[in-house]
């Protein structure tokens, strides 16, 4: 299948993909500051960058979006069919990225929540359970812990 676009114009709409302050990671952001929660942002000392660190919790957010962090399960987390290959391994590199991140934050004692953009979309009773995570004793935690759609996964 080829694109629809050519390609520079392709190059210059994936540059403009930003990888801070999304429309997610600001819901997320809005949210703790009207519950109360303090938090310090992409500190560069970290693995990762964590979108969100709370000290007071020893806790480290990431914000992900499905498709770039392929949320396993999940209805957004496809490989596009054009230039498969290609695709198939800047989202496997993304994943096992982001496994060896969490799992060096875990070795220097941070917990880790790592909220998915279809969560924010389609799961409801939203802020119970982000409150339970984030004053909760589990290392690592996922919100949703599985996704709220499922269909048409490829």
């Amino acid at each position: 299948m080829t694109d629809i676009v050519d390609q520079a114009t392709r190059s210059r709409m994936m540059s403009s993909i930003k990888g801070k302050n999304t429309k997610p990671e600001m819901a997320v952001r809005r949210w703790l500051h009207a519950q109360g929660y303090r938090y310090r942002l992409h500190r560069k000392d970290l693995p990762g960058k964590p979108d969100l660190v709370l000290p007071k919790y020893n806790l480290v957010i990431f914000v992900n979006g499905c498709f770039w962090h392929q949320h396993p399960g999940c209805h957004y987390a496809y490989t596009p069919a054009s230039n498969n290959e290609k695709w198939k391994a800047k989202l496997e590199g993304n994943r096992q990225r982001d496994q060896i991140q969490q799992q060096q934050l875990l070795d220097m004692g941070w917990r880790v929540l790592i909220i998915w953009e279809c969560g924010l979309k389609h799961s409801q009773d939203t802020a119970a359970e982000i409150k339970a995570l984030i004053s909760g004793q589990l290392n690592i935690a996922e919100w949703p812990d599985k996704p709220p759609r499922t269909d048409g996964v490829t």
